[in-house]
């Protein structure tokens, strides 16, 4: 598993396993235009494998959501 929380590392906000990279930099940064190949050359610690499962990680939270009609 690439994605975890830990209380102990960036206040428990979901990151890349073994960094303090969060999930949510990394759609930051995509959302902002940012390439893969950026991301990879910004952080060389980080694989395409954990921003992909970043990507699945926020698609997988967004799905659970409920909305409620006004």
């Amino acid at each position: 598993k690439r994605i975890i929380s830990d209380p102990d590392i960036m206040l428990g906000k979901t990151i890349i396993k073994g960094t303090r990279i969060t999930v949510e930099l990394v759609l930051r940064k995509t959302s902002e235009g940012m390439t893969i190949e950026e991301l990879l050359e910004a952080y060389p610690h980080i694989t395409r494998e954990d921003i992909f499962a970043a990507f699945s990680y926020s698609a997988d939270v967004i799905s659970m959501e409920e909305l409620i009609a006004p």
